[in-house]
């Protein structure tokens, strides 16, 4: 039983160590490519199962594609698998950011790589489409859902807050099972109660950092453009960082591997040294290994109630809408010309045709096809 476990657990660091280091594009082509790995390839669960993972995770605080690895990790390992496949997820993103840290610090300015993003982007757009249709088809289980689906899709694309559509998509599906089933009780849903945790204004750097990062990783929805807005207020605003720094270290986390969180290991360089980094990283990761922890053994009791399984229904087909909607934001910023409109359905059609080639080589290849196609 040992050796199993232990297998398992140096199967997860395998496949997390890869998927962070390879993991280009933010958290929709992250989840694609755990879709392929733990449901197409391996098996591990189903397409319905990993859709409920995806939903509940958009519910609670904190980065979602690192916290899908830490379900990932607990559905196969345990605790244990946990923590080993959100680490091994998070390492690689972390040393390389650490890396352009200090070169950021030595010199003053971020290395160019336009060149390697041009054809990075395009490809993973055709990636995320593609994933969109293989859940989307799953998640569609009525023409109520179907209409809930475009609801949430407009409502984010209209600027709605998406932890504001995600709850009310869950509570209208409850609705919608009541009415069906012709019961004319409701039942109260009580969203997870978010804590935050005071930033201490005194001690080392490192204390300060850790504080302000768990704070934010406590209570943080969103994108990397929410990271922003946070990390403005309590940095910038405060005097602890300047804005073009800030601006910088986001732009680290966005074009390298992993989850765009690993700014803070910038950040926390920029400001306290490699103590900062670490302090900062921890504090902002520290909050998903807890949440998650909690939620994971609560979703097959959710989907055992037929009124919270509604619930889990209607989040599910939303989070599908919510990461075609982002997707719209990622074609409007780069799909800018004939070549990336090429390597965008390129990358489509591999991925379509081809369900089991690794997405990672379709990635590559538009990495390849944006440098050449870029001297014509």
């Amino acid at each position: 039983m040992q050796d199993k476990q232990s297998s398992r657990l140096i199967e997860l660091a395998k496949l997390f160590l890869k998927l962070g280091t390879i993991g280009f594009g933010g958290p929709a082509v992250h989840i694609a490519m755990m879709e392929e790995e733990v449901v197409r390839k391996r098996k591990w669960f189903t397409h319905e199962h990993f859709l409920d993972l995806v939903g509940a995770t958009n519910l609670i605080p904190g980065p979602n594609s690192t916290e899908m690895t830490m379900h990932c990790g607990h559905e196969r390992a345990g605790y244990k698998g946990l923590i080993v496949a959100g680490t091994c997820f998070i390492l690689p993103a972390v040393i390389i950011t650490g890396v352009f840290a200090w070169l950021y610090q030595q010199y003053g300015k971020l290395p160019q790589v336009e060149l390697f993003i041009y054809g990075i982007k395009p490809a993973v757009i055709g990636v995320i489409i593609s994933l969109m249709i293989t859940l989307g088809k799953k998640a569609l289980k009525s023409f109520e859902l179907g209409i809930l689906g475009v609801t949430a899709a407009v409502l984010v694309l209209t600027g709605v807050n998406e932890i504001y559509v995600l709850f009310g998509a869950g509570v209208t599906g409850i609705g919608i099972h009541l009415i069906k089933a012709g019961k004319r009780s409701a039942l109260g849903i009580v969203p997870f109660f978010l804590y935050q945790v005071p930033a201490f204004t005194a001690g080392s750097h490192a204390w300060k950092l850790f504080w302000i990062f768990l704070k934010i990783g406590s209570i943080l929805y969103g994108s990397g453009y929410v990271l922003f807005a946070f990390l403005d207020a309590e940095l910038v605003d405060t005097g602890m960082l300047t804005r073009t720094t800030l601006v910088d270290a986001i732009a680290v986390g966005q074009f390298t591997p992993g989850p765009v969180f690993s700014s803070a290991t910038s950040i926390g360089w920029q400001i306290g040294g490699f103590p900062g980094a670490v302090a900062a990283t921890a504090g902002i990761f520290l909050p998903s290994f807890l949440f998650v922890a909690l939620l994971n053994p609560l979703i097959p009791k959710l989907r055992k109630s037929t009124s919270m399984s509604a619930f889990l229904d209607a989040v599910n087909i939303a989070a599908v809408a919510i990461i075609l909607a982002v997707c719209v934001d990622m074609i409007k910023a780069s799909i800018v010309d004939w070549r990336t409109i090429l390597i965008a359905f390129s990358g489509f059609g591999v991925t379509i045709a081809f369900p089991k080639f690794n997405t990672a080589f379709v990635i590559l290849g538009g990495a390849a096809m944006g440098y050449i196609l870029s001297s014509f």
